[in-house]
């Protein structure tokens, strides 16, 4: 049933270590009460997403992770936080049945996600025609992928405008 015939190489041992970071972060972002603490654990976690992808030699998405996400992502929250009051008053009282319950779905969660993937098998991906990843995405992203990159930019803009209004109108109210 269990067949743990795992070679323990440098790489596996990075990998495990940036996966536990990026759980842990990705936890502490649940559980924390104050939004700047949230928001520097998100880039905790974007971080070691970032290193996962060096793990698996995918270099050109661990650079666009560490620029969008923990460079402007990152800031772009904590410019929303400092334009906004938070002063807790929206905190909920603790519920522990709820936060048991919760945990023994994550735990069965974790069980069935476990189970499926040892049990699974995936084919082995073939080579690909280039070594150089970065060169093909360009090129897919600007010719094939160039509008709908487009229009992700127009969406973000739109939505980095939205808040700011709102941000605005609710200091107005006050």
């Amino acid at each position: 049933m269990f067949n743990f015939n795992i070679e323990f190489t440098g790489e596996f041992v990075a990998f495990f270590i940036l996966s536990v970071c990026a759980i842990v972060g990705a936890v502490l972002a649940i559980n924390f009460t104050k939004v700047v603490h949230t928001t520097l654990s998100i880039a905790f976690t974007f971080i070691s997403l970032a290193g996962l992808y060096v793990v698996l030699e995918a270099e050109f998405l661990a650079f666009v992770q560490v620029l969008l996400y923990v460079g402007a992502i990152t800031i772009l929250m904590i410019f929303g936080i400092m334009m906004t009051k938070h002063d807790g008053e929206g905190r909920e009282p603790a519920r522990p049945l709820l936060e048991t319950l919760a945990a023994i779905g994550c735990i069965c969660l974790f069980g069935i996600l476990f189970f499926g993937i040892r049990n699974a098998t995936f084919q082995v991906p073939t080579a690909f025609a280039s070594e150089d990843n970065t060169r093909e995405i360009g090129i897919l992203m600007f010719t094939q992928y160039a509008i709908p990159f487009e229009l992700t930019s127009v969406l973000l803009t739109v939505a980095f405008i939205g808040a700011i209004a709102l941000a605005k109108r609710e200091e107005d109210a006050e």
